[in-house]
Parts: C-alpha cells; sequence; structure tokens
C-alpha cells in the first residue's frame, strides 16, 4: 500500500455487496486520508496482477532513469 497525504493506494479483491460487486476501504485507511462518511471520493481503477504491476514499475523505472539517470551518474562518478 502506497500511502501519501490526501491519497492512497491499495489493492482490493472484488466482492459481493448483495446483488452487486464492489470494494470497501478499510477505516484505517480512510482516516488516513481524511475521509468520512459523505465525502467524495476521486478514483482511478485498473485491473491489479503480476504483469500489470511488473510493466507498471518498469516504465516508472524507465522515467526515473530518464529524468535523474545522469545525475545519478554523476553523483556515482564523484
Amino acid at each position: 500500500m502506497f500511502i501519501m497525504k490526501g491519497m492512497i493506494e491499495t489493492e482490493q479483491k472484488i466482492i459481493q455487496i448483495g446483488s452487486s460487486q464492489g470494494v470497501t476501504l478499510s477505516k484505517k485507511d480512510l482516516a488516513r486520508l481524511g475521509a468520512k462518511k459523505g465525502d467524495m471520493l476521486k478514483l482511478k481503477v485498473e485491473l491489479a496482477n503480476g504483469q500489470d504491476r511488473h510493466q507498471k514499475l518498469l516504465r516508472e523505472y524507465d522515467a526515473f532513469v530518464g529524468k535523474y539517470g545522469q545525475t545519478l551518474k554523476n553523483l556515482a562518478d564523484k
């Protein structure tokens, strides 16, 4: 789980809720968000599986190296 002020990132399993299906957020996560009953949430949802996470990590790594690669190389050469 990833947490920043005003944001949480978590993986949840889709569960049966009455005749619908959905996901829940824990009381602890909502408290970290500062959210309470009646608040509106902005959600970004994507299907999580091993391959998707791996590809996302590779994209983030490539973006990081693209942005900071030369700086890291300069630091390593000192």
